[in-house]
């Protein structure tokens, strides 16, 4: 039964890694605005392939006060957007 589970795991595992679950894929864009207050950032970015977005400029939530802290406008960057309760966030910048 053991063994049986090991393979299931392994399997599992496999199967969310090519779909791209573990995957997170930075994106290039240009910071066009930021609202500290709402923790909010604007970014003109290249074609968000995880979302299936097309290139845009677009208004994004920040998950949290660190990462706003990285993001100047003017700015190029490279960053993961997900969908987080529903809304679209930048989770990552480097």
């Amino acid at each position: 039964m053991k063994t049986f589970t090991k393979i299931a795991l392994a399997v599992a595992l496999a199967v969310a890694s090519a779909s791209g679950a573990f995957a997170q894929e930075f994106t290039n864009g240009t910071v066009k605005k930021l609202d500290a207050k709402t923790k909010k950032v604007t970014l003109i970015h290249e074609e968000l392939k995880g979302l299936e977005m097309p290139a845009m400029t677009m208004v994004f939530e920040v998950k949290d006060d660190a990462l706003l802290a990285k993001l100047k406008e003017g700015a190029k960057v490279q960053f993961v957007a997900e969908r987080v309760n529903g809304k679209l966030t930048v989770t990552q910048v480097k």
